[in-house]
């Protein structure tokens, strides 16, 4: 039984995978920020990302916020569950966007600006041919640590509450959407929204964070870039593009070398 829920895993991370080529290929060879061939440098290394992190990492990840919850749900006030668990659907999913958003901002602004987790980060940022696909390179324990400090202010706020009803459906939807989002900011396209891109993370938002330069330690928001505003990372500076992407050093050729990377090699500045 174990084995064939797997292989049922596999079957729809391809059918996923299948559907986003469909959509992000086509877009890319369309409308390329940078040319670069669809089966780029280390492509191979990401689909192994694509698929390790979605089965082992996500699986981690929800033993572990499902624990969480449990934990903290006896530090939530009752008049605050009450209060949150009154809001009518729309504001309460937008509180949700707007808090977990919070939590993500700064679990990835601490990604850069501390040396231990700038090494399990680090292995994200490596790429140096940046499209939608890149959205899934990120060592386990980067991606538990951010995901984590989105999903822990819904804990202590009392917005998540899995298995309550539409409250146990809101926050996965939400965290489909932000990941659908993920992919469409890493995409290869050279679209402009213009004052959208104040309200919403975009392609060319994004970007600049890939860099290869100083710009990189800017634009942590994953949806919402009012948080950079807010807190003084902003960098998106009229129609220009950033040079180059990634990281000073050699780039790890294989998955397995760049998971044990961040256990083998000295601190990397995140400046």
């Amino acid at each position: 039984m174990q084995f064939q829920a797997f292989m049922v895993d596999v079957a729809r991370l391809t059918a996923w995978l299948v559907l986003l080529c469909l959509i992000f290929v086509p877009l890319e060879r369309c409308f390329p920020e940078r040319p670069q061939p669809i089966l780029r440098q280390q492509f191979a290394v990401d689909l192994a990302w694509y698929f390790g992190n979605s089965l082992v990492t996500a699986t981690l990840l929800a033993s572990i916020t499902a624990a969480l919850t449990v934990a903290l749900r006896g530090f939530v006030p009752t008049a605050l569950a009450t209060a949150v668990s009154g809001l009518p659907w729309w504001p309460r999913v937008l509180l949700i966007l707007a808090v977990s958003e919070f939590g993500t901002y700064w679990g990835h602004r601490l990604t850069h600006e501390i040396p231990l987790l700038w090494r399990f980060h680090a292995i994200h940022h490596s790429a140096e041919q940046v499209d939608w696909l890149t959205n899934i390179r990120g060592h386990p324990v980067d991606v538990i640590f951010t995901r984590l400090c989105g999903f822990l202010p819904l804990c202590v706020l009392g917005l998540t509450r899995p298995g309550t009803g539409s409250e146990g459906i809101t926050v996965p939807l939400i965290a489909m959407l932000t990941t659908i989002w993920g992919y469409f900011i890493h995409a290869n396209l050279k679209w402009r929204f213009g004052w959208l891109e104040s309200l919403i993370a975009t392609p060319a938002f994004h970007r600049w964070h890939h860099t290869s330069d100083a710009n990189r330690d800017h634009n942590y928001a994953s949806t919402l870039p009012i948080y950079d505003r807010l807190f003084g990372t902003l960098h998106l500076p009229g129609k220009a593009w950033p040079l180059a992407y990634g990281i000073e050093g050699a780039t790890r050729s294989g998955r397995t070398r760049q998971f044990l990377a961040p256990l083998e090699r000295p601190d990397q500045p995140a400046q």
